[in-house]
């Protein structure tokens, strides 16, 4: 027996479209359940390890005079010299450096420990509100070059906790 459809003319046998039929209607055999199975644990498998070795970034202090401490330090210090007045140099009391991000915690100075005189720099009327000069400054190493995502100066609480940005970066990299 043959069936035609009327908008082509080809005819399909009945046992080929019995065929195309019951392959639709059967249940997965267990040989090809099992490779789908091996085939999905295999692919979650690898992206967990995959994910796991990019996010356990070590984190370390960067070496005092090393390359990578001088560049965070020139990253940060336009930024402060715009604010505080030229020159200023740091005194690094936390600097962790992880994959591509940093977290400095730093205290500006004059060169040779001049103290700065918050009534001479663009946080002249804040004075009240502010612990002082301590700076914090996360960074991001991109486009070859160091970058600074999030800063502040002088904060009275621990601002990155509970920040949803903070909270991208490596374990580690801030203080507790």
């Amino acid at each position: 027996m043959v069936f035609m459809f009327s908008q082509s003319s080809r005819a399909i046998p009945k046992t080929t479209l019995r065929k195309l039929l019951e392959s639709k209607s059967q249940p997965v055999r267990f040989l090809d359940f099992f490779q789908r199975l091996v085939s999905v644990f295999l692919c979650v498998f690898f992206l967990t390890v995959s994910a796991a070795t990019t996010s356990a970034q070590p984190v370390h202090e960067p070496a005092r005079g090393s390359i990578e401490r001088k560049a965070i330090l020139n990253t940060i210090r336009p930024l402060m010299e715009a604010r505080l007045g030229a020159p200023v140099e740091f005194v690094v009391f936390w600097m962790r450096s992880g994959g591509d991000w940093a977290f400095a915690g730093l205290d500006p100075q004059r060169p040779g420990g001049g103290r700065i005189n918050l009534q001479n720099t663009v946080y002249a009327g804040q004075g009240d509100y502010m612990d002082g000069l301590h700076t914090y400054a996360l960074l991001r190493y991109q486009y070859d070059r160091w970058n600074i995502i999030d800063f502040v100066v002088g904060p009275t609480d621990v601002f990155w906790q509970g920040d949803p940005l903070y909270a991208r970066i490596p374990p580690g990299l801030t203080p507790h």
